[in-house]
């Protein structure tokens, strides 16, 4: 593990650029300090859901996602470094199989909603997206990334999305659904006329 952080305000960010965990110095702006800040910025939303009142069982796995993150952000800090693998992708599969399977089949599109919990997993699920459009991003910019951290933030979104319906239940509510027959009067409802 490289140096840990004593002073905070080091003044070497003042140019526009930020040091990397290999010593090299890149643009504030950079397509890799994109990726790491939508990943940090994922954790954040994460840990605001984590005070939130939940299940046992997801609240330990959303922390140890947190690690996750964490590593995944110091993987993209480090260009070469392997820190996701595979082991990270199969424990987001079993949780997401084993939630899943307590769920109803979905029959209608549902909105982000219902509780303030999953509510929350919703913001974090988009804010998943955003870190996986950053990542592929990165590597279409013709940086060398491994595959891991790319398909790790693919399947959280999945598993952050079921959270959110596994949530509703634990709070005692449904999902709300998109109600595709809401018709187009429905629309005058909110004139001003």
């Amino acid at each position: 593990m490289g140096n840990r952080l004593s002073k905070i305000a080091t003044r070497t960010g003042d140019d526009g650029t930020t040091g990397l965990g290999d010593g090299s110095r890149v643009s504030k702006d950079d397509a890799r300090i994109a990726a790491i800040g939508d990943v940090d910025e994922l954790n954040s939303q994460i840990g605001v859901l984590l005070c939130e009142p939940l299940p046992d069982d997801v609240r330990a796995a959303l922390v140890a996602i947190q690690h996750d993150l964490f590593d995944l952000g110091g993987e993209l800090c480090m260009p070469g470094h392997t820190m996701v693998t595979d082991t990270h992708l199969a424990r987001l599969d079993d949780w997401l199989a084993a939630w899943n399977a307590t769920l109803p089949p979905l029959k209608e599109f549902i909105l982000p909603g219902g509780s303030r919990p999953a509510a929350l997993a919703h913001v974090c699920r988009t804010a998943c997206r955003r870190a996986e459009r950053a990542i592929v991003a990165l590597g279409e910019s013709g940086a060398a990334i491994e595959a891991a951290p790319r398909r790790y933030v693919n399947r959280l979104s999945d598993l952050m999305f079921v959270l959110s319906r596994v949530l509703n239940r634990a709070a005692g509510g449904d999902d709300v659904y998109w109600r595709h027959d809401r018709g187009a009067a429905r629309g005058a409802e909110f004139s001003n006329e």
